[in-house]
């Protein structure tokens, strides 16, 4: 990120805070001086109001500079509260590194935590980029988008656990359910029919009819099932997997219909907060990006237009730039690990749902797979070359216009621009 704006002269007070889950260490310096102050804060309203409140009338009010460890928790809520304060969180790697190199022998401790924060923010506060959330209506859409996926991963562990259950002693249910355990129908078959022999013995009527009842009119569908039902036998009889799986699996099921509740509700709301968005006309209509896709990219960017000066602070923070070593005549380039994970995920599942809907991006990929190059590192060098175009757009507050850059690309002769490129030999 660039430098900030900021000087020493700006603050009365310059705070290093190691946030934790009960109680949060400080330390303090006031400007000008070399005296420092520690302390600790319990994780309650009322104990982080007086601390401010002393801070308040202390300085007169003044700016004070608080570095912390994160940029997002509760304490970090809390302080953007308070209209005085200015906070310039800090990446965890900072500060162990910070650590290594001057305490030698490794010690972790809070209270050297916070010193070595509060050095970080006094010693390099030029470095340092302040926190400037976005809007109400962007951070709520922000943190919705990412909780949304939160509950789709959780909602994947208990369909792969039901998966594996009726493999170990119900496995024709995954037949008659075509291996889609997320349905209504898969949670009312197996409430119905929790075991193989309880559905072997149900009359051929009753089976039509509650597969018709869930919309499966299929009579090639209807009479596999029924075949199963005659032919097939119970991989295990034993009633110690089959009562154990079954109301495992019937727990699994149910689990799955809430977390379906809850993402259907995300998807309302997400829908509502990004089209009443000012820059929703700017992701709206990118290849791939879709009802998913368009809101998180939306966010990725925010709606503060200078926390990112060019493209390349974005690429840097998304993780999507590599990171280059060179010591004498090495010269070594790593993928970024140190960035922010949901954000670096969003432009890589954007760029995989563009590729069949943007004809250069596709191009792109074949050009360079064809030549050798790993699907993945070709995804994450299109995801560079993607985020410029974005920025620009966003920056203009301009949408995509796939017609006028694949014309631009024509223009300029690039391989990339050909409708139908060929693979090479």
């Amino acid at each position: 990120m660039n430098a900030n704006s900021y000087t020493h002269q700006d603050f009365a007070a310059f705070v290093g805070i190691d946030w934790a889950d009960q109680k949060h260490a400080f330390c303090l310096q006031a400007a000008g001086q070399s005296k420092t102050e520690s302390g600790a804060l319990e994780q309650k309203p009322e104990t982080l109001a007086a601390w401010v409140t002393k801070l308040r009338e202390r300085f007169g009010g003044r700016t004070v500079a608080v570095a912390i460890e994160q940029s997002r928790g509760a304490l970090i809520h809390a302080l953007l509260e308070y209209d005085f304060f200015v906070l310039f969180p800090i990446h965890p790697t900072t500060v162990a590194r910070f650590r290594e190199a001057f305490k030698f022998s490794g010690a972790k401790s809070d209270p050297l935590d916070t010193e070595q924060i509060l050095a970080i923010l006094t010693k390099h506060l030029d470095l340092l980029k302040p926190l400037n959330p976005d809007a109400e209506q962007t951070r709520l859409l922000a943190r919705l988008v990412e909780d949304r996926r939160k509950t789709v991963e959780l909602r994947t562990r208990h369909i792969q656990a039901l998966q594996a259950s009726l493999k170990e002693y119900f496995p024709q249910a995954l037949a008659i359910l075509s291996n889609n355990v997320t349905s209504r129908l898969a949670c009312d078959f197996l409430k119905k029919w929790p075991d193989f022999p309880a559905f072997q013995q149900a009359r051929p009527s009753t089976v039509k009819r509650f597969l018709s009842g869930h919309n499966v009119r299929s009579p090639q569908v209807i009479e596999a099932a029924l075949q199963l039902a005659e032919k097939s036998s119970a991989l295990t009889t034993d009633p110690a997997i089959v009562q154990s799986g079954a109301r495992l699996s019937q727990m699994h099921a149910e689990a799955i219909q809430t977390f379906n509740r809850h993402i259907q509700e995300y998807d309302r709301r997400i829908d509502q907060l990004f089209h009443a968005h000012d820059d929703a006309k700017i992701f709206t209509g990118l290849p791939g990006a879709g009802a998913a896709l368009a809101p998180r990219l939306l966010v990725a960017f925010g709606s503060d237009r200078l926390r990112y000066e060019s493209a390349e602070n974005v690429q840097r923070f998304s993780g999507v730039a590599p990171v280059t070593k060179t010591s004498g005549k090495m010269r070594a380039v790593y993928a970024r690990v140190a960035c922010p994970k949901f954000l670096r995920q969003t432009f890589h599942e954007f760029v995989r749902q563009s590729l069949p809907n943007c004809q250069w991006a596709r191009n792109y990929v074949d050009y360079h797979t064809g030549r050798g190059k790993k699907y993945h590192t070709v995804i994450r060098a299109l995801a560079f070359k993607w985020i410029r175009i974005l920025f620009r757009c966003w920056k203009a507050r301009t949408a995509y216009d796939d017609a006028k850059y694949m014309e631009a690309l024509q223009k300029r002769g690039s391989i990339f621009a050909t409708l139908h490129l060929s693979k090479p030999a």
